[in-house]
């Protein structure tokens, strides 16, 4: 059969051929389907465009959603698949095709198991950290969410310094689970939880040290175990490794993909599939203010800086659908200094005494709500004609001397001086002068003050319901009565430190099934061409249903990826 291929070879490079069973494009959660695939003795070749392995995943928290999973089980919880199921119907409804929910909670166990065979990751349950969605039939208080536990990344070798570094990298080593940030973030409120974890984690961290070891949480260790586990299963990774296009067959079928690496053309012939695992187009802004809104500020997303969308724009070119493009998963954070990245905001928005205002001093939201609600809240104004233009957490004094702020500012620390210089942080004594600071209407801010206050005696939001929800209070301050979400700002200084609207990275994407294969706008299938993370769209739909859903519909769909190509092999075989 004659092939066709959707790409361009640059003038002076050389060409080259190698030959695969299955090639996976990108290196974060594409990992988890190189070693499916390894596992079911399939040949494999993973590339990544950029210098590091880990894509977003080694930049993320390294949260994992595994409802009615082995870990949860062996923690001591108690899930089912089918309360799960009832679940993503509530919240996902109609905005993504339900075999991929189906899929997901089928596969999720025997993937699960897969990475515990293939890595040295350890997983526990991060007990209490509620879905995102609690109240909707078949949400879980207690969560469902997993994490991998402090890994010691010198595993890696020589290949440390291929690691892709994380969003934040500290100068004191002190790996910190997201389970452990929650009582951090309390520690001067709630000691006897926050100075033990705090102990625990530096001792871990120095004597690793001291022993030669380096100890990494979140993302870091999540990627560091994936790519640990390629580096053992033999599993090449070919970086700096751009795709330029795919190639097909008469019948439309994905059979190879051309790539520039090292100055060369290569047509990887790809013997069952290639799995499309790159990322979403995080950096692409003309994408993003096409699909998604010309509001959105330049390169504000947490994401890998790789992700710009390659390879949904070459799954197009042979004739991919895609879906969900107006979608991200939002994450409200502090506006970045000049030349900086956004800082990460977590507990912040749910934290008592403070709330956030827009450019009318207006609240617009419930603060404490899951950071992809809260996103879609901004744009949903917009789209209503009420544009967020500029946002502000305003807060006093007491807030700041008993929470940590935006990961680097422990309770009692100054706001640092170049804060109020680049004109992202601002301190009156009073809310006049603040709101004259900040540029709002001190009268409209003086009644949103006033009104907060007084709800906030009561223990109650009438506006927004903030504090209703288990999600907002796990990341309350339980010290605080009646609602751990609310306390009046009575007296100064007060403080407004500006928030942009960043994102963890963009979840639209190609369309897929339930065995990860690519569909066409009609719904047909394009053969040999697979998409997982966040170059497929969203298997959630428009929904974020709980911590770690991003990570682990990649991983799982990964290893359905890798499975059904597997049985393409096997049925080829059989001809």
């Amino acid at each position: 059969m004659t092939a066709s291929t959707h790409t361009t070879i640059p003038a002076g490079l050389t060409i080259a051929d190698t030959e695969v069973d299955l090639l996976v494009v990108g290196s974060g959660t594409g990992l988890g389907a190189a070693l499916a695939a390894r596992e079911q003795g399939l040949s494999i070749l993973v590339i990544e465009k950029s210098s590091y392995v880990g894509g977003s995943t080694a930049r993320s928290g390294g949260a994992l959603w595994l409802p009615a999973s082995p870990v949860i089980e062996e923690c001591g919880g108690v899930d089912t698949a089918q309360r799960a199921s009832t679940y993503l119907d509530a919240v996902v409804g109609d905005s993504a095709p339900q075999d991929r929910s189906t899929a997901y909670l089928r596969n999720l166990p025997a993937t699960v198991d897969m990475l515990r065979r293939t890595t040295p990751m350890k997983l526990f349950w991060a007990k209490d950290y509620s879905d995102y969605h609690p109240e909707a039939p078949g949400g879980s208080a207690a969560g469902r969410t997993c994490e991998c536990r402090p890994l010691n990344t010198s595993i890696l070798g020589e290949y440390l310094a291929d690691l892709r570094p994380g969003v934040m990298e500290v100068s004191i080593p002190m790996p910190t689970t997201g389970a452990d940030y929650r009582w951090l973030n309390l520690m001067s409120r709630m000691p006897r939880k926050g100075l033990p974890t705090v102990v625990k984690r530096l001792a871990q961290g120095l004597g690793g040290l001291a022993l030669g070891r380096r100890y990494a949480a979140g993302g870091q260790a999540l990627a560091a175990g994936l790519f640990a586990g390629a580096i053992r299963a033999g599993i090449p990774i070919w970086l700096d490794t751009s795709l330029t296009g795919l190639v097909t067959d008469d019948d439309g079928r994905v059979t190879a993909a051309t790539v520039i690496h090292a100055d060369s053309v290569f047509t990887i012939t790809a013997r069952h599939g290639v799995v499309l695992a790159a990322g979403g187009f995080d950096h692409d802004m003309d994408m993003r203010w096409k699909f998604q809104s010309e509001s959105l500020g330049r390169n504000l997303s947490l994401g890998a800086r790789s992700n710009t969308g390659d390879a949904i724009r070459i799954g197009q070119e042979v004739g991919a659908g895609i879906a969900s493009m107006d979608q991200s998963w939002w994450f409200p954070a502090v506006a970045p200094l000049p030349g900086a990245a956004p800082a990460v905001m977590l507990a912040e928005r749910s934290l008592p005494g403070s709330f956030i205002v827009d450019q009318t001093g207006r609240r617009f939201a419930n603060e404490s709500a899951d950071y992809m609600s809260f996103g879609q809240r901004i744009l949903e104004l917009e789209a209503a004609g009420s544009p967020v233009e500029s946002m502000w957490i305003v807060f006093d004094q007491q807030y700041r001397n008993s929470y940590v702020f935006a990961a680097e500012l422990f309770p009692r620390i100054p706001i640092p001086r170049r804060w109020y210089d680049a004109g992202i942080a601002f301190r009156a004594d009073n809310l006049t002068d603040l709101a004259a600071q900040i540029n709002v209407p001190a009268g409209t801010f003086r009644a949103t003050v006033d009104r907060f206050n007084e709800n906030a005696f009561a223990g109650e939001d009438p506006d927004f319901g903030r504090g209703r929800s288990a999600y907002d209070r796990y990341y309350g301050d339980p010290t605080i009565t009646p609602n751990p979400n609310l306390r009046p700002l009575l007296s100064g200084p007060f403080y407004a430190v500006k928030m942009v609207l960043s994102d963890l990275g963009t979840c639209g994407g190609l369309l897929a099934d339930g065995h990860a294969r690519v569909l066409r706008e009609d719904g047909t299938v394009i053969d040999g061409l697979y998409a997982i993370g966040n170059t497929a769209a969203n298997a959630f739909g428009r929904t974020y249903p709980g911590a770690g859903a991003t990570i682990a519909q990649g991983l799982v769909f990964g290893h359905i990826a890798a499975q059904h190509a597997a049985q393409n092999r096997l049925a080829a075989q059989a001809r």
